[in-house]
């Protein structure tokens, strides 16, 4: 009896020891994870403390990450989540909103210092000094963001412009019986663009252990367009009806079609009212100069030797 409890006391202690190291491993195994996710810089709503986030590499960068971490916390705080979405669209995903703030600084103070000393050393008036320096002033903490958004929107349009060519790589894969992820997967291996930077992303953070819904809905937040939000949700629609989602890609590359040819209209449509100005501003002068001027040159030849 008294080995029977013996024997029974030592297997609970082995049972409790092997559900402890069982629950440790998986910890172990979900915090490497979330680590690992974190490190593409993805970790979502999590806010950026101070002293973390990407590292920056270069000399120029690691100054103006230091000297956004000096920033007011207003001044870095007010638009964080603006630059963090703007840095994410661009794909500027080693760039921290800190380090933006830097960048504005670093310009809004060295473009006037620069203009002070070429001012002194010409000899300007004061009132030209001052002008300058608060125009300059205003031009260096607005270029950083300027670019930014240029940046970011350039590279959405990119996105936008080769989801046709992936919608149609996912129709011929689908219907010939490959699944979806690994439609995906084959797509990613062939576009070199934004967009397969972005499936490649996505493919990554499902291995990582996401759904295949939520790692649809994180590269829908990294490349919000209206291409790709049509795109993740039909394919979410489709997964949750369970209709044919090669019924729903063929249908979709249709549109996206369409979506391209609009869009090309309306460029055309927009060219003659954009070449209007360069044409009224620069052409036009130079040919009224060349056609002109040596007529005006002539008739005051003319009048000045009557004269």
């Amino acid at each position: 009896m008294i080995l029977i409890l013996i024997l029974g006391l030592l297997l609970l202690a082995g049972a409790v020891a092997l559900l402890v190291q069982g629950w440790r491993f998986s910890q172990g195994h979900t915090n490497e994870t979330i680590n690992q996710i974190s490190a593409y810089g993805f970790s979502a709503e999590r806010p950026v403390q101070a002293g973390s986030g990407p590292q920056p590499t270069g000399t120029v960068a690691r100054i103006a990450d230091r000297v956004g971490g000096f920033a007011p916390t207003p001044l870095l705080g007010g638009e964080r989540s603006t630059t963090r979405e703007q840095l994410i669209a661009a794909g500027l995903y080693n760039t921290s909103p800190r380090m933006v703030v830097g960048y504005r600084i670093l310009l809004g103070v060295g473009l006037p210092l620069a203009w002070l000393w070429l001012a002194a050393a010409t000899g300007f008036s004061f009132g030209f000094i001052v002008f300058g320096v608060i125009f300059l002033a205003i031009v260096g903490w607005l270029v950083p963001m300027l670019i930014l958004n240029r940046r970011a929107r350039e590279r959405t349009d990119a996105i936008d412009y080769e989801l046709p060519e992936l919608i149609d790589l996912l129709v011929v894969t689908l219907e010939a019986g490959v699944s979806f992820i690994a439609s995906l997967q084959m797509a990613a291996e062939r576009l070199d663009g934004p967009l397969g930077v972005e499936l490649r992303i996505t493919l990554q953070e499902q291995r990582m252990g996401l759904t295949t819904n939520q790692a649809l809905k994180g590269m829908l937040g990294r490349a919000d367009t209206p291409g790709m939000r049509t795109f993740v949700r039909s394919v979410l629609q489709g997964e949750t009806l369970g209709t044919s989602t090669g019924q729903i890609m063929r249908n979709l590359a249709i549109e996206m079609r369409k979506r391209r040819r609009s869009a090309a209209e309306e460029r055309a449509q927009k060219a003659p009212i954009k070449i209007l100005f360069p044409l009224v501003l620069l052409i036009f002068p130079a040919m009224f100069i060349v056609l002109l001027g040596p007529v005006a040159y002539s008739i005051g030849k003319i009048f000045g030797a009557t004269g």
